[in-house]
């Protein structure tokens, strides 16, 4: 019983070490909240996607950045799939494992410390000022 316990113990460790590994990265992150505004089963367009608009990056090389490093991350750990023509990217099997992270960060989101999301906050000021009223969600982490 005990090395039953002991092996799924290390097995949630593994997955939870994916998921945050996925996470570390900022055009990961960008992707991954993008996926969540889509449909379930819809695609999004890259590098677009992966873009943070608060700090735009030459879509070149990114779209290098996500071939060789980010997209093969994700898709590897089932967090995504992904095809080169069109560059798109959908939810993939293990897309929850992920989503429930920024879900979690969004149920708490009055409570996360200001050096976190200040940059954002001020965008959001500079949209309602200026009578924006979109509904993007992307930037938010």
């Amino acid at each position: 019983m005990t090395d039953v316990r002991f092996e799924n113990g290390k097995r949630v460790i593994q997955r939870w070490d994916t998921v945050f590994s996925a996470v570390a990265a900022e055009p990961r992150r960008q992707l991954l909240v993008s996926l969540l505004d889509a449909s379930p089963d819809g695609t999004v367009p890259l590098p677009e996607s992966a873009i943070n608009p608060n700090v735009p990056a030459n879509p070149g090389t990114l779209e290098q950045e996500l071939y060789h490093e980010h997209l093969p991350i994700l898709a590897d750990s089932g967090f995504i799939e992904w095809t080169v023509d069109p560059l798109v990217a959908a939810r993939g099997p293990r897309f929850e494992e992920v989503a429930i992270v920024f879900d979690a960060l969004h149920g708490v989101a009055g409570e996360i410390p200001d050096s976190l999301v200040v940059g954002c906050q001020r965008l959001e000021r500079e949209r309602q000022l200026s009578g924006d009223t979109g509904s993007d969600s992307r930037g938010r982490f």
